[in-house]
């Protein structure tokens, strides 16, 4: 009966942490300016492109994304 409970115990501790983080996702989507997540494009960082391949997105090289105004290229 002991061992029932623990485990009973486990599964809910691991429920409530699983809607903490799903709660914690749907709040910053609900907080954020158009719902949509902050992103960066992939080519900016150096251990992905390592050829120095411009942005699939706005065709920019990795050194002109200091003034890139695109808003998916913002942090």
């Amino acid at each position: 009966m002991r061992q029932i409970f623990n485990q009973m115990k486990l599964l809910l501790i691991t429920i409530g942490l699983l809607g903490l983080g799903i709660a914690g996702l749907a709040i910053k989507l609900w907080a954020k300016k158009d719902g949509k997540f902050a992103g960066t494009c992939a080519s900016q960082n150096p251990m992905l492109n390592k050829n120095g391949e411009s942005c699939g997105f706005c065709g920019k090289t990795p050194d002109q994304f200091s003034d890139c105004n695109e808003p998916q290229h913002s942090n």
